[in-house]
């Protein structure tokens, strides 16, 4: 089968075509003829060697894709072949970057028609994080404001929608007027524009914004310096979800900056909830009955054929991009 390999760590350029046996579905698992894949933050860090659970090259990346399932091993009777699906694997190897991939059962969830297989590959790692920090950790409400950081990237522009939908007010926090408009056509309330208002200037628009009481919910998916700015823009009970370091940097907290507010730091890693016990099904087919509902829109700005996932990744690292890169895995 066709794939992109990482035979080492490194920039872009590291990311090969190749020509690799195919897979096979073990016992408890479903061989995935994959259609799409979704391009994550996980898988440039994968790539780069500092992903916390990445293995030694080789290495096949990808976390998240959409397909049909091609077969099913011994031991699995919920899913059967020619079925429509989405998966995501961040614990096991070899990933999505390829035609096929053989997947734990526990994390293929089956797709309701009118969900399009490039739309339902974003929705595994994005999607999902969003959905579980904003409903499960946040528990987020109608009374509730919530500030979404990079609020057009993959989970930021899926927070936007999905704490809109829960009925709570939402800012959207983004890097200049085009991706703050972006996310206001996608039901934020208020934007701020970090080039506009950086650093402490966005923590004092935010809590212009809320008339001096700060956020119930902070959504922080950047880290680093600006997980210290998160905590400054929370108000009394509120919540702070942190769920990345994309900004790849040591974060400088005052703890009176949180716990004088009665404040709740909440922390959020979707594969080591997943090796603790969590179990993505229902939540995936949550995700997706709304998405075919319309009452989500998945944003998919790119999709590139799988041969040029080096340009994928260039792009996701010039940070660029309104919702979702997506690689094509065209039938042969």
């Amino acid at each position: 089968m066709r794939a992109v390999r990482i035979d080492e760590f490194g920039g872009p350029e590291v990311l090969v075509p190749v020509e690799v046996p195919d897979p096979v579905a073990a016992p408890g698992q479903v061989l995935v003829k994959v259609a799409a894949a979704g391009v994550n933050r996980a898988d440039a860090l994968i790539r780069a060697g500092v992903y916390h659970r990445a293995g030694r090259p080789p290495l096949i990346p990808g976390v998240e894709a959409a397909g049909v399932v091609a077969a099913v091993g011994e031991g699995v009777s919920d899913l059967s072949v020619g079925q429509r699906v989405m998966a995501l694997d961040g614990v096991n190897a070899p990933g999505f970057y390829a035609e096929l991939a053989a997947v734990p059962a526990g994390q293929v969830a089956p797709l309701p028609d009118g969900v399009d297989l490039t739309e339902a590959a974003a929705l595994p790692v994005a999607w999902l994080s969003a959905w579980y920090c904003l409903r499960h950790l946040a528990r987020v409400t109608r009374d509730d404001t919530v500030v979404v950081k990079a609020a057009a990237s993959g989970v930021g522009s899926a927070a936007v929608q999905i704490a809109a939908e829960a009925g709570a007010r939402v800012i959207a926090v983004a890097g200049s007027p085009e991706k703050t408009a972006w996310a206001a056509e996608l039901g934020a309330h208020a934007v701020v524009d970090t080039s506009a208002h950086p650093d402490n200037a966005e923590v004092d628009e935010v809590l212009r914004l809320t008339e001096g009481r700060g956020a119930d919910v902070v959504l922080d998916t950047v880290g680093g310096r600006a997980f210290g700015r998160s905590l400054r823009q929370i108000g009394h009970g509120g919540r702070v979800v942190a769920l990345a370091n994309v900004a790849l940097e040591p974060s400088t907290v005052d703890t009176r900056d949180f716990y004088p507010k009665n404040a709740a730091v909440l922390g959020f890693q979707l594969t080591n909830l997943q090796i603790h016990g969590y179990d993505p099904r229902a939540d995936l087919r949550e995700l997706a009955r709304r998405v075919a509902a319309g009452t989500y829109r998945v944003p998919v700005e790119t999709v590139l054929p799988l041969d040029q996932a080096r340009a994928a990744h260039e792009r996701l690292e010039r940070r660029d991009n309104r919702g979702k890169i997506v690689l094509a895995v065209e039938a042969r």
